[in-house]
């Protein structure tokens, strides 16, 4: 019976598939998008979009861990979440707190590094397949949430700071990501290290490829709408969610699966 209820909350992390990395970027982009429509087109300013986004995280992430199966459309409503959360988060550290975009991405890597850390300390392993019990989901969620905020600060560092501008900077992160995926379908690296990696990595491009369609033109951006922005690419990830198939599964490089007792 133990082993049959550890199968079912693992099956509320969805099966890691082409798919999911596709959906996984469109909510990147439409965290960077949203994040900005709330906290420069309607003007609620760094700290407030942050606090905003923060209790709609807070209530997602504790729906997600109440429930007892799969769901997709909560699952990814809480990435979404996550993401925007990550761009107010990450703007308000760059910005608001005047550290800059290096200091920014310093300190929230080691934020990171010590959720991960926590996480590694408190299990004995870091990888999304031990997502069994409340404690380690809300690991999984903490990391994901500050590896959302270290994407969007990393978007902006290499945007701008590094001089590469928004379409070198996507262009960068997914040439990052080809590597990755290289080591994975190539080498034997660790399963658990490439999924963290390419989590990561998927939100600078999201975060660039979102400040490339909604920036100023003067600024290497499109000057598109963002609400209108936002609003397609919510919908092209509704569309997703309808067409491709949403399975639950484990995530790749973790233990065997559970047999049922």
């Amino acid at each position: 019976m133990e082993h049959r209820l550890k199968q079912e909350a693992l099956s509320k992390v969805p099966e890691v598939t082409l798919y999911f990395w596709i959906i996984k970027i469109l909510a990147t982009t439409l965290g960077e998008t949203g994040g900005d429509t709330v906290t420069m087109t309607l003007d609620w300013g760094y700290l407030a979009g942050t606090a905003l986004f923060a209790i709609a995280l807070v209530a997602l992430v504790a729906a997600q861990i109440r429930m007892r199966a799969f769901h997709p459309y909560v699952y990814w409503a809480t990435i979404v979440a996550s993401t925007t959360f990550g761009t107010t988060m990450a703007d308000f550290a760059d910005r608001s707190l005047g550290i800059g975009y290096t200091g920014g991405s310093a300190l929230l890597l080691a934020c990171l590094l010590v959720v991960l850390g926590l996480w590694y300390w408190s299990q004995g392993t870091v990888s999304v397949d031990t997502v069994s019990t409340p404690k380690v989901e809300a690991f999984y969620w903490a990391t994901i949430t500050f590896s959302q905020t270290l994407g969007t600060a990393l978007g902006d560092w290499v945007a701008d700071t590094g001089g590469l501008g928004y379409e070198g900077g996507a262009l960068g992160f997914a040439a990052g990501l080809a590597v990755v995926a290289g080591l994975y379908y190539r080498t034997s690296v660790s399963r658990v290290t490439l999924f963290w990696t390419a989590f990561i990595l998927t939100r600078p491009l999201g975060a660039t490829v979102g400040d490339f369609l909604d920036k100023p033109i003067k600024q290497g951006g499109l000057a598109l709408s963002r609400p209108l922005a936002s609003a397609v690419i919510a919908a092209v990830i509704i569309g997703c969610l309808l067409v491709f198939p949403q399975r639950a599964g484990r995530h790749p490089g973790g233990a065997e699966a559970v047999p049922s007792s």
